[in-house]
């Protein structure tokens, strides 16, 4: 459950809300200059929608937006029937998509210039408070054209933001929130990533160095489920992956060594353990550490640490 605060300022922000069809995937991202938007912008629930509020934020438009959409709402249904309630609806800037795609948006009248929105193929961008027009459409393009998968889109229509000059202040805070489009009805694969910075110098370049790490830690995690299905194979494709993009995050290797140990694949296990080892000495107090709860099965390689 979310802590939900109240705001009486709007907030100078640009964001996305979109679904991806190759991943089957949707979701929000969201850069701006307040502390923690991640918990008052984006929304997304799997196998329903995904919405972001800004401007004169009210996180109602998330929450009752998603709660519509649960009941058999569109998205443009959910968001009129949200603006009609609303005395303060012109403060409001928000933008909504359905797993089926339908999209819709609103800035109000009274949103802090430069605002507005643009909308794409199945994603609408959206900017206030910002240096100058046309941020929205900036935002489209890199998207559309912006390499690599979901995620990398979304941070790339954020970084044209950025880029073009738009933040009339700059970034203090970011996040990115993506779902499932699908439910699978389990937390843990229903929320693909939900990261957030909080306060940081450059938010953006910390939000991309947080979305490798969660796509390194999810690989690794892939593998060791693979190893358990006896693949060794996409077992060590992933821990090569995994190491290609977080090189100097010996926790990602000496997990993946104790899976491989553990499943007696010794050959491979024990370069890794090896180089782990001589990288960061104290994971050898951890090793007997291991072995004595039976989390790692033992081997003569470790007959000379003791649990000191």
């Amino acid at each position: 459950m979310r802590m939900v605060p109240t705001l009486s300022r709007p907030l100078a922000t640009c964001s996305l809300v979109a679904l991806d069809l190759e991943s089957q995937q949707m979701g929000v991202a969201v850069a701006g200059h307040w502390f923690s938007i991640g918990t008052l912008i984006p929304w997304a629930e799997a196998g329903v929608g995904a919405v972001a509020t800004q401007a004169g934020i009210r996180v109602e438009y998330g929450i009752d937006g998603i709660h519509l959409m649960v009941t058999g709402k569109t998205a443009p249904q959910a968001l009129e029937l949200l603006l009609m309630r609303d005395p303060e609806a012109a403060l409001r800037q928000v933008a909504m998509i359905d797993r089926q795609g339908n999209l819709a948006a609103h800035t109000g009248a009274r949103c802090v210039a430069e605002s507005g929105h643009h909308f794409g193929k199945n994603y609408v961008t959206l900017a206030n408070m910002m240096s100058k027009p046309g941020i929205p459409q900036i935002m489209a393009d890199a998207f559309e054209n912006e390499k690599g998968d979901f995620a990398d889109r979304m941070l790339g229509a954020l970084q044209a933001a950025h880029d073009a000059g738009g933040h009339l202040r700059p970034p203090q805070s970011a996040a990115m929130l993506i779902v499932n489009r699908h439910s699978v009805d389990h937390v843990a694969q229903d929320v693909v990533a939900d990261l957030r910075v909080e306060e940081h110098l450059d938010p953006l370049k910390e939000l991309k160095r947080l979305a490798l790490l969660h796509r390194a830690y999810k690989g690794a995690s892939l593998g060791i489920q693979e190893l358990m299905s006896g693949d060794v194979e996409a077992t060590m494709k992933q821990y090569e992956e995994a190491t290609r993009l977080c090189p100097h995050n010996h926790e990602l290797r000496f997990w993946m060594a104790v899976a491989l140990g553990n499943a007696g694949k010794w050959e491979q296990a024990l370069p890794i353990f090896d180089a782990v080892l001589e990288a960061e000495p104290s994971w050898n107090l951890l090793i007997p550490r291991l072995i004595q709860v039976e989390l790692l099965h033992d081997h003569p390689r470790f007959s000379n640490l003791t649990l000191a």
